[in-house]
């Protein structure tokens, strides 16, 4: 069983295992979050890369815009596959790309993103970190937040770790979705679920009242939890990335 992480480092390679885990089974379309706040997205996208740099698969990397892409390539340096930002006229599919990185792309990109998606057909895409699930602060109508679910929808989960109060909900293909319960010896699997919880779902777990049919729980929760929060020691590696 995989254990939940202790720092970013752990996660990042952890994404790695379950990216390649995912990959080998054939998934075609997939997402690998990190919902950490204020977490910057390009020291862990070139943390990440190597795992699709190594593969006999040939990469194309894609930004929201052409100045994250421009970035990224100065930053990265000379690289053998193309880094792009959404519309960039250099941008077009080539039919001996097999995978494509799309890395923090919002919910205003998802019209622009599915029609490459569209485009690329078959072939692996994976999102790395999308913010298309808050669309409360960008103000889209009805239509458009359909349009993200659906596209959303289209997508599995291969990595996914988020701080609770005082729990973690996480995932690392092919393992199913968890919640980890903070203890003062560290975290412990609470329970696990087949696909992923919702958010009552997870209340009802972390009260130790699941009665969710295909939920495996593996202790009671406790009366009382800490409230410090998955990655409390990644306080100052965070500040880091953020300067």
């Amino acid at each position: 069983m995989t254990q939940i992480p202790t720092n970013l480092e752990e996660a990042i390679a952890q994404a790695q295992q379950a990216t390649q885990a995912a990959i080998a089974d054939g998934m075609q379309r997939f997402q690998v979050e990190f919902a950490i706040p204020e977490l910057k997205i390009m020291p862990v996208a070139e943390q990440f890369l190597p795992v699709l740099e190594e593969s006999d698969e040939t990469l194309r990397v894609f930004f929201p815009d052409a100045g994250a892409a421009a970035l990224a390539r100065r930053d990265w340096g000379d690289k053998p596959y193309g880094v792009r930002g959404l519309g960039e006229l250099k941008a077009a599919i080539q039919p001996e790309e097999t995978v494509f990185l799309f890395i923090e792309p919002s919910s205003v990109e998802v019209k622009d993103v599915e029609a490459v998606c569209d485009e690329i057909g078959d072939r692996t895409v994976i999102l790395l970190n999308p913010q298309m699930e808050d669309v409360a602060t960008i103000g889209i109508g009805y239509a458009a937040r359909q349009l993200r679910e659906r596209f959303l929808n289209s997508f599995d989960s291969a990595y996914y770790i988020r701080s609770l109060e005082g729990a973690a909900l996480f995932r690392c293909y092919p393992s199913p979705w968890q919640i980890w319960l903070e203890k003062d010896s560290g975290y412990e699997l609470l329970q696990e679920f087949p696909s992923r919880p919702s958010g009552e779902q997870i209340d009802r777990a972390l009260m130790g009242n699941s009665d969710d049919e295909g939920a495996q729980t593996s202790q009671p929760a406790p009366k009382t939890r800490s409230r410090k929060g998955v990655f409390a020691g990644l306080q100052q590696f965070l500040k880091a990335l953020s300067q």
